[in-house]
């Protein structure tokens, strides 16, 4: 893929200290380059710190437009400072996408990506709570303007809400035995930190895989929960295909298996024909037809990315072309 020399040149968002995963591999499978593509409408659903954007831009002719969205302030006001005309950039979920393509006066785009992952400023700045590496206030919203922070939401839990949470988001075997931890633990003392959670945790599992701290999954199941992250991508999807063009791309990069397992059935629902039983009389050709053609495998990252950036281990990238 390659930009086009008449492309405003100085125009594309700074470049991020957070290094997208899979990014040119995402990119490319838009097909921005083919024929009249790059003079298409594409979104990117989840902006960060403008990785991904800065690639399709590149790609883009002069009269394309690129829409962005992103719930996290801190993005927003990285994404600013871009003077490229071309990009919209909107404070939004990305459960919000048809809302927001329409608002920008499109009646269809041409090409969409979802990178699913937590960028990394969001993990390495303690005061956003993320993290367990480093102390920090018990925050993990990605909104930072609405909704409960994780240390709200933990003071006033049940303890088998929090054992619920930790099973169904984390993958938690330990879920019981730190959720009564939690509940324990709180009624000494406010739980308000980082530390604070991440030795809770670490004293109720006492195993864990080699090199996973026991933290990670607890971690990562309030994230998701307090974030309504699978919520939001099943949202998401169905509206990606709607607003998607006949012979639109979606691309979508995953980083854990509850997310890849609903964008993978997902795809894979639209991409077979409805069936009957047999000997029913109709024809095959009166059936309702797929509406999305699975483009490649399943692509994951290379050793070289992986090592060079280990957040990249768990990424899957998985492409479908919406059919005419």
């Amino acid at each position: 893929m390659t930009g086009h020399a008449d492309s405003p040149a100085d125009a594309h968002p700074a470049a991020p200290s957070h290094v997208p995963v899979l990014a040119r591999e995402a990119v490319d499978a838009l097909d921005i380059a083919d024929g009249d593509r790059a003079h298409g409408i594409y979104v990117d659903v989840t902006f960060g710190r403008g990785g991904h954007a800065r690639l399709i831009l590149a790609a883009l002719a002069p009269d394309g437009r690129l829409i962005a969205l992103d719930r996290d302030a801190d993005a927003m006001a990285a994404g600013r400072a871009s003077t490229d005309r071309r990009l919209a950039l909107v404070h939004a979920r990305f459960g919000e996408l048809r809302r927001v393509v329409a608002e920008r006066g499109a009646e269809s785009v041409d090409g969409v990506l979802v990178d699913l992952g937590v960028s990394s400023p969001q993990l390495d700045e303690p005061e956003r709570g993320f993290s367990f590496r480093s102390d920090g206030p018990l925050d993990m919203r990605m909104d930072r303007s609405s909704g409960r922070t994780a240390a709200e939401w933990l003071a006033v839990a049940k303890e088998e809400e929090i054992r619920e949470v930790l099973e169904r988001y984390g993958e938690e075997r330990f879920a019981q035995q730190i959720a009564k931890a939690i509940v324990a633990a709180r009624a000494g003392r406010p739980l308000l930190r980082t530390r604070q959670l991440a030795d809770i945790v670490g004293k109720a599992v006492r195993t864990r895989e080699p090199g996973k701290d026991p933290a990670t999954r607890t971690f990562q199941a309030l994230r998701i929960f307090l974030n309504q992250e699978l919520e939001e991508l099943s949202l998401m999807l169905p509206q990606a295909l709607e607003v998607l063009r006949p012979g639109g791309r979606l691309a979508v990069i995953s980083f854990h298996s509850l997310e890849d397992r609903i964008v993978k059935r997902f795809l894979q629902g639209h991409a077979r024909a409805d069936s009957l039983p047999e000997k029913l009389p109709v024809r095959a050709v009166d059936l309702p037809q797929p509406r999305l053609r699975l483009i490649g495998r399943a692509v994951r990252a290379s050793s070289a990315e992986s090592a060079a950036n280990p957040r990249a281990r768990s990424a899957t990238l998985r492409v479908a072309e919406k059919l005419r």
